[in-house]
């Protein structure tokens, strides 16, 4: 309102006091069990049962697990780094020894159709910032290919030249919302919804919430405390007196 009177009618109002900033309620978070992550995931194919996997298994945004690019992988480690992130910060997160097979796989055929594009003077990828300027080079080696490239390449906006992208979230969505209600899950499921369910598992085996909190890639532990409100047995293990009858 103050932006507008002043800016935009040129009638500013002055000092206002007393104003409180609105705050948006807190909701807490869609949580799958084990065996309807489980259940979502067999449900899904190919990429995007790989994506999925990762979502969950590393605690990713959908964009974060779509922007990885080969060189963000470190299965020796067991790791994985996440470029980036929500206000612009890399972290480090878990990369889980279950998924190496169907990456190894997935990344065999990468490297096959990567080899065709040099050939075809079409692999070269879009890069992060001065980094296309600085290092051109790069945007045509192995390390900075994407892990789940689109199939066709794409105009960069930045540069106006045709670079290979990542692909594209929707494709996900769709199939993870297909995937849930083939599994006979009744609540909506979103890709989001493996970070969240990655988060409280990871609590309830018994890990630090300072350790979440970093995987996660949170700036403040209280946003990581949410996922304490829907543990199983609640956030103390608190057991309902009826259930002692």
């Amino acid at each position: 309102m103050l932006f507008l009177y002043e800016h935009v009618l040129g009638r500013p109002l002055g000092r206002v006091d007393g104003v409180t900033r609105a705050k948006r309620p807190k909701r807490l978070p869609v949580v799958l069990t084990r065996a309807e992550v489980g259940a979502v995931l067999a449900e899904l194919r190919g990429t995007t049962r790989l994506v999925a996997s990762l979502l969950y298994g590393s605690g990713l945004r959908l964009k974060e697990g779509l922007r990885l690019r080969v060189h963000d992988l470190d299965a020796e480690r067991g790791q994985l780094t996440v470029r980036e992130g929500k206000g612009g910060r890399d972290r480090v997160t878990v990369l889980p020894s279950a998924v190496e097979p169907m990456l190894v796989r997935h990344l065999a055929v990468e490297r096959a159709r990567y080899e065709q594009a040099v050939e075809d003077g079409t692999a070269a990828v879009s890069l992060p910032g001065a980094l296309g300027v600085k290092y051109g080079h790069a945007a045509t080696e192995w390390g900075w290919q994407y892990v789940f490239p689109a199939r066709r390449p794409s105009v960069d906006p930045w540069t106006g030249d045709l670079r290979r992208h990542h692909l594209g979230p929707s494709g996900v969505q769709k199939a993870v919302r297909t995937a849930a209600q083939a599994a006979g899950v009744d609540r909506p499921v979103t890709p989001h919804v493996f970070r969240h369910s990655f988060a409280t598992h990871m609590l309830e085996r018994g890990a630090d919430i300072r350790t979440v909190q970093e995987l996660l890639g949170h700036s403040d532990v209280r946003t990581t405390e949410i996922y304490t409100h829907v543990l199983n047995r609640g956030v103390r293990g608190v057991v309902s007196p009826l259930d002692g009858l």
